[in-house]
């Protein structure tokens, strides 16, 4: 299928070849009949993309800090590899959309293949001929409702909610900064609640435009006599900002011409000083408007399903949705006559030149519309030129196409010698960049292409921690050796499934603990080897907050960051000790609402007597190195700082190993570990270890809840 997309490092907007993407459970994928670009959010994303790097370091100051001290923590090469590897992911553009329901995933009730629908979402209303949506972003369309007006249903329903929170009244009188199309639609909305409207704007062209649909208007000269002409002096009772500027002006407009203790919106992406003398005098109120209502940036709601009681939360952003179908069928929003452009998919970047001014084109609506073409099946391949060499030990194909798979270990997998065959991601364009980028020879939306190519021996499993379990026994049943990133497991009926699959094939399995291939990790373990005592290990983690609503705070999606994060450094204690461990005790410090069971300090204890204590924390300061090991055996002491550096210690003299430019956290030696594997059958991580790492990583968060010590079978 056709996509529309934008590359953020070199600023060029083209149209690609995605393979269609697979629904998943949740979602329903949509044939695209039409949908709208937006002026405003589109055209801020484009001009972002065509500036230098030190462009686009000027304008997001927040990101440089972020890079530094990135740099600081994991060396200037990884740093710099994983600034360029975000630039370089293609972006999909579009959020506003309307088609036709072509296949639905599983819990789908109410929605029906061959419905028409408008469609919502940063991410998935995208401009491409199928799209996946999740069915709080769907709202159905009735018969007299074309295509190419219920694509401005999400427009609309940002206009709606910035019209709620200003909670105008019958008669009360709005005034609008800004009548571009945000603009307009939200004068519309406020003359069907009975309000009266002035419009605001710099441009006379569009002032007069908003005359010819019946509304008072003015230049922002003008604004201030203008509105108090309008309001018989008393002012304005609610401030709709609509307007897209850098500049504060918006803000200080609606202060001056709004009444006292008048409301103040932004639904527009402007200046946000807020001028307080005349915000204090007049006692205003100012809100910044949350895109489309209740339940925007909630993963619950959006990608969970999840809705909001309608007795708490009336006007979700669902709610609001079907509101704006529902005005565009009944005619009192009315958006034909604000088309002014239609282009082809296949000529969509001409639509951007418009926008963003190349062409200099007055201009409103915007709409790229879609070819009726006869459907074609989800979970489609897009073949690419094979370089790959063809006799690799390991014939590689790899489920899964995010963050990690772009960053981390395909960029460790071209330094090796693995055949790249063909990588799946359920939307497809991941799939395709990193097909592209890594030189596999085909992309895919369907995991299962991937499990049962006879080309493959190897399947690699990256997608989200729930899917681990199922993926891999699948592909041992297809006769593949997995390697699955880390955890094995996020509960025990899967661990339990996994142990079972393992007794029925012959195929290998390893997981992603790459931290005990990392070199220093071995001149480490080599430190001790010759060691008859007891070790104490003390790993210390600085990891970071995530926010609540995190899917790996998701006890089904993503086990908590016990199991889906701490298993690494479980991992770590076992492979320099040489046995999972036998028992733990866990302990917290208070969660109080910010945290999920992520301030955890975790003692265990091994069959040989050795302890090993990670302290897993989300509340330290992120400039800090995040992870830092001691081990205490026999007269040595050693010390390994955040894979960069290593120091041993024994009779007085100290030895220093360093990585100076970079983090190795072992992920090139890991995939050297799996080839080798291939070739002599022997998995690169004992099964029992894989196993009781697991299980004692499942048994950390047993002993926290029970506040007690808990073996470990």
């Amino acid at each position: 299928m056709k996509q529309l997309l934008q590359n953020l490092k070199t600023g060029q907007a083209l149209i690609a070849e995605v393979p269609i993407p697979t629904p998943r459970a949740g979602t329903a994928l949509i044939k695209t009949a039409a949908s709208l670009v937006s002026a405003g959010t589109e055209r801020m994303v484009v001009e972002f993309a065509e500036k230098s790097l030190i462009g686009k370091a000027q304008s997001r100051p927040d990101l440089v800090k972020q890079v530094i001290d990135k740099a600081r923590r994991e060396g200037l090469l990884n740093t710099a590899q994983a600034a360029f590897n975000k630039l370089d992911e293609p972006m999909a553009l579009g959020y506003s959309s309307a088609g036709t329901i072509v296949e639905l995933g599983e819990n789908m009730d109410g929605f029906h293949v061959g419905q028409r629908v408008a469609c919502a979402g940063g991410g998935y209303a995208s401009h491409a001929e199928y799209a996946i949506v999740p069915r709080n972003l769907l709202a159905p369309l009735p018969d007299n409702l074309g295509f190419e007006q219920a694509a401005f249903t999400t427009l609309g329903a940002i206009a709606l909610h910035g019209f709620r929170l200003a909670e105008p009244k019958l008669g009360e009188t709005v005034a609008v900064i800004g009548v571009g199309l945000l603009g307009l639609i939200t004068m519309q909305l406020a003359a069907a609640a009975g309000c009266k409207i002035i419009g605001i704007d710099i441009d006379p062209k569009r002032v007069e435009l908003a005359e010819t649909l019946g509304f008072d208007a003015c230049v922002r000269a003008q604004a201030v006599d203008a509105t108090q002409a309008f309001t018989a002096n008393r002012g304005a009772d609610s401030v709709l900002i609509c307007a897209d500027a850098e500049s504060n002006d918006p803000v200080q407009l609606a202060g001056e011409i709004a009444r006292d203790r008048a409301k103040v919106v932004a639904t527009g992406a402007v200046g946000l000083e807020i001028p307080r003398k005349i915000y204090f005098a007049k006692e205003l109120s100012f809100i910044n408007s949350r895109s489309y209502g209740p339940g925007r940036y909630d993963s619950l709601y959006e990608e969970g399903g999840v809705d909001y009681p309608i007795g708490y939360v009336r006007w979700t952003e669902g709610r609001n949705l079907e509101a704006v179908v529902e005005l565009l069928a009944n005619g009192k929003l009315e958006v034909a006559s604000l088309i002014t452009h239609r282009f082809a998919i296949e000529e969509a970047t001409e639509a951007y030149e418009v926008i963003t001014g190349k062409k200099e084109e007055p201009f409103i609506g915007v709409l790229l519309t879609y070819p009726e073409a006869e459907y074609w099946k989800s979970g489609s391949r897009i073949d690419f030129p094979t370089v790959n060499p063809l006799s690799s030990t390991v014939k590689l194909g790899v489920i899964g196409a995010g963050l990690f798979a772009n960053a981390t270990l395909l960029p460790a997998l071209k330094k090796t010698d693995i055949e790249l065959v063909g990588i799946a991601s359920a939307g497809g364009l991941k799939a395709q960049h990193s097909a592209k980028k890594f030189a596999f020879s085909y992309a895919t939306s369907n995991a299962d292409e991937i499990i049962n190519d006879e080309n493959t021996n190897t399947v690699a499993v990256l997608t989200r921690h729930d899917q681990h379990a199922d993926l891999l026994i699948k592909a041992l049943e297809a006769g593949k050796h997995v390697f699955v990133e880390k955890p094995l497991a996020v509960n025990a009926e899967q661990l339990k499934k996994v142990e079972e699959a393992l007794m029925r094939h012959d195929s290998l399995i390893t997981v992603g603990f790459n931290r005990r291939f990392a070199p220093l990790a071995q001149e480490l373990s080599a430190f001790y080897a010759d060691q008859v005592e007891p070790l104490h290990i003390h790993y210390r983690i600085n990891a970071g907050y995530l926010p609540l609503n995190h899917w790996i705070h998701d006890p089904e999606e993503g086990g908590g960051r016990i199991i889906g994060e701490g298993c690494h450094f479980i991992d770590f204690l076992t492979f320099l000790v040489g046995e999972a461990p036998i028992a733990v005790s866990t302990h917290a410090l208070p969660d109080n609402g910010k945290y999920r069971e992520d301030n955890v300090s975790m003692t265990f204890t091994f069959p040989d007597g050795s302890i090993g204590v990670v302290d897993y924390l989300a509340n330290g300061d992120k400039s800090v190195p995040k992870e830092r090991v001691e081990v205490f055996c026999g007269g040595k002491v050693a010390t390994l700082n955040d894979y960069r550096s290593l120091e041993m210690i024994h009779n007085g003299k100290r030895k220093m190993s360093k990585n100076r430019l970079s983090q190795d956290k072992g992920w090139k030696d890991e995939m050297g570990a799996l080839i080798e594997a291939v070739k002599t059958g022997t998995p690169p991580i004992p099964y029992e270890q894989l196993i009781g790492v697991t299980k004692a990583s499942f048994a950390a968060v047993e002993s926290l809840r029970k506040k007690e010590s808990v073996k470990i079978s």
